[in-house]
């Protein structure tokens, strides 16, 4: 049993439900353990019928991925597990025969490694709702996507959201990163770390972490999580975030 992980997913679930209701085109569902949240941004992960429970619900699994997969061309269907194969199943009746891993982190306060260039941390700084379109333009160049992707998804109120902070790294007039923290149940998640291609290599992504993770302590929470990529896993590794268990999405 990873009680750790049960914690992050807990958390995870409540930040999704905060997004989905502060986004212009959020919705979110509850069925038995099963969720479904939808942005309506072009990323698959982004739009998902998902259940972070031991056991999911494959029935209830199955109503609300035939409801996001109604509302948006890409999505996905997330779990922690699969180990008898009937969420993959589940998947390949709706069309989704690809398989991806998503690397949880996670860590205490207590476990953290602040180590980031003080000046260079000192350059994040928190931006509210009138700087969105700015933030979705910096989060596209750093992820490296086509314009539009992201659609309205940092859009509305979600830079102003209680429980939500979102985060530039300005340097000599230009904003080379972005960041994202998202607070529920006690633990901060960290999101949208990107940083723009030529800009990287000089440890902003650490600053950026750095500020989000900080901003969290401030605010109460004793834990922090992140879902890595393979490029960013060694930086937070570093920081103190340690793999916790792989979630499973399937999508087109």
């Amino acid at each position: 049993m990873n009680i750790i992980g049960d914690r992050m997913a807990a958390a995870y679930d409540g930040a999704i439900e905060d997004l989905c209701g502060a986004t212009p085109k959020g919705y979110y569902a509850r069925r038995g353990t099963a969720r479904a949240a939808v942005t309506h941004a072009g990323a698959a992960t982004l739009n998902s019928a998902y259940d972070l429970s031991r056991e999911p619900d494959l029935e209830a699994l199955h109503e609300l991925a035939t409801e996001v997969s109604g509302q948006v061309e890409a999505w996905s269907i997330m779990i922690r597990d699969d180990a008898d194969g009937a969420v993959a199943d589940l998947a390949t009746r709706h069309g989704l025969a690809a398989r991806s891993e998503l690397p949880l982190l996670a860590c205490t306060v207590d476990e953290l490694v602040f180590r980031a260039d003080e000046a260079q941390r000192e350059r994040v700084r928190r931006v509210g709702a009138a700087e969105s379109d700015r933030y979705t333009d910096v989060l596209t160049r750093g992820f490296e996507v086509p314009d539009g992707l992201f659609g309205s998804l940092m859009g509305g109120a979600v830079l102003d959201a209680e429980r939500i902070d979102g985060y530039l790294y300005e340097e000599a007039g230009q904003v080379l990163g972005t960041g994202l923290g998202m607070r529920a149940r006690g633990v901060v998640g960290v999101f949208n770390i990107a940083v723009v291609p030529d800009a990287r290599g000089r440890g902003l992504g650490r600053a950026i972490t750095e500020k989000v993770v900080r901003d969290g302590i401030a605010a109460g929470v004793d834990a922090a999580y992140l879902q890595s990529s393979a490029l960013g896993r060694s930086l937070y590794e570093s920081m103190g975030f340690r793999f916790q268990e792989n979630w499973i999405a399937f999508h087109a």
